[in-house]
């Protein structure tokens, strides 16, 4: 009802398809003050002459303009100086008939400036509203093209990293390729996925069951079981959610590759917001982290990467061995 009264005030004054037509409804708005302000004569004080015709003249500025409006209030001047001034029926000129005049025409003419002045204004204001509009429309365009050019680019030099690895005869070196193509292809969906021209976050849970699945599926393993726990309403900002999805992608890469490497098993990811900070745990029941495994002089460029976007987001990241088998990779960042 709101946006339906705003479209209807910005489209005044009102055009007619004729212009006669609205000195025809102003004429017929003070004939009805006339009738209106007869049929309150018993009731109403002497005096007052003009006081049913200054709505007529309003709504006739309003609705068609100042031109109509000041028809409409010489129209009531003259029907009140005739009928209601006295002696009535005569249009008798006099020092008082002036003054009374006078003062109907100062308050008119008030009226119709500040209807006109209102009504420009409103013009004006529906005018930047549109161009605010537009100017929000080309803003998310060219957002959306600079994010798919960014992803682009990415997948572009991802497929030229692959296509150097068909030239390195060192596995260690092939592999590294390998791991920084699949990487940069990966920051590039997410970042797609999850960055917007509002700057609003984005629901991690659904976001996580995503990328998981994206990440089970280039794994091409269909033997493992994978959980998400998060809170249904849990929104992250992007600056956040980006980092914290690369070091989910990290982790449950590292339980496929080196906790179940041959047999099936179970994945879990749980989010949860405990006593003011958020902790992320990535937990498997794969074969575990050796006794002598040290995660500060590990040589894993995932591990490495994880700890530096933990560190990134003032949080802490930690792999350890679980209670009852596998490996837990726990990530504690302050809630924002």
């Amino acid at each position: 009802m709101q946006r339906r009264n705003e479209s209807f005030v910005e489209r005044l004054p009102l055009v007619p398809r004729r212009p006669w037509h609205a000195y025809l409804l102003a004429t017929a708005f003070c004939l009805i003050a006339l009738v209106l302000r007869s049929a309150a004569e018993i009731a109403m004080p002497v005096g007052y002459p003009f006081v049913s015709f200054f709505p007529a003249v309003i709504l006739s500025s309003f609705l068609f303009g100042v031109r109509p409006g000041i028809y409409a209030g010489l129209l009531g001047g003259l029907l009140s100086w005739y009928f209601f001034i006295p002696p009535r029926m005569g249009l008798a000129v006099n020092p008082g008939v002036i003054m009374a005049l006078g003062f109907y025409g100062i308050v008119v003419a008030v009226d119709i400036a500040l209807i006109h002045f209102m009504q420009k204004a409103n013009f004006n204001l529906a005018i930047e509203r549109e161009r605010s509009r537009t100017l929000a429309e080309n803003r998310e365009l060219l957002f959306h093209e600079l994010q798919h050019r960014v992803s682009n680019n990415l997948q572009v030099v991802a497929a030229m990293l692959s296509l150097q690895r068909r030239h390195v005869d060192h596995d260690l070196a092939r592999r590294a390729l390998d791991d920084a193509s699949a990487r940069l292809a990966l920051v590039g969906r997410i970042s797609r996925a999850l960055y917007n021209p509002s700057g609003e976050g984005q629901n991690i849970r659904a976001f996580l069951t995503t990328l998981t699945a994206d990440v089970m599926e280039a794994a091409g393993r269909d033997d493992i079981t994978l959980a998400i726990e998060a809170p249904e309403d849990l929104i992250l900002e992007p600056d956040v959610a980006v980092p914290m999805a690369l070091i989910v992608t990290e982790a449950v890469s590292n339980a496929i590759e080196h906790g179940l490497p041959h047999r099936g098993g179970n994945i879990q990811v749980a989010l949860e917001t405990i006593a003011g900070t958020l902790a992320l745990r990535i937990t498997d029941d794969g074969e575990g982290i050796g006794a002598d495994f040290e995660p500060e002089r590990s040589p894993s460029l995932g591990l490495r990467i994880s700890n530096a976007l933990a560190s990134q987001l003032n949080g802490r990241f930690t792999l350890q061995p679980a209670a009852q088998g596998g490996a837990i990779a726990r990530l504690d960042l302050p809630q924002r």
